[in-house]
């Protein structure tokens, strides 16, 4: 099991909707808990026309990188919750800026690491 942090960019075995099979892909580190579960956004090389991405370049790189000869594409919008044990391997990291775009992107619960609970509902009294 290996220690990751937001903004690594690693390779695990994720599909990109509940029909697909899994395949192995570059993924962004989001955040991570201390169960050793972390939350991570697919890379996919073909723009998605039903959700939120962001492009992704070797610019966007501060060590590592992918083997890009074209723009892939962070899904911003599809967060995946692995284990540690699920990774292949370690790609890179993203530079701090990159980071920030992609954190922009994603709701405030994911980059702490917690949900929001959701409230009990009441009954009145009578």
């Amino acid at each position: 099991m290996g220690q990751y942090l937001r903004g690594d960019v690693l390779l695990a075995p994720v599909a990109l909707d509940n029909r697909s099979v899994p395949k192995t892909r570059p993924v962004v580190v989001i955040s991570t808990c201390s169960d050793g579960r972390i939350r991570v956004s697919p890379v996919t090389s073909k723009p998605p026309t039903d959700a939120s991405s962001l492009p992704l370049t070797i610019d966007d790189f501060e060590s590592g990188g992918l083997d890009l000869f074209s723009e892939s594409y962070i899904m911003t919008s599809r967060i995946i919750t692995l284990r540690s044990g699920e990774i292949i391997g370690k790609k890179g990291r993203l530079t701090p800026d990159s980071l920030a775009e992609v954190a922009a992107r994603v709701p405030d619960t994911i980059h702490s690491g917690t949900q929001a609970k959701p409230k009990k509902s009441r009954t009145p009294r009578r």
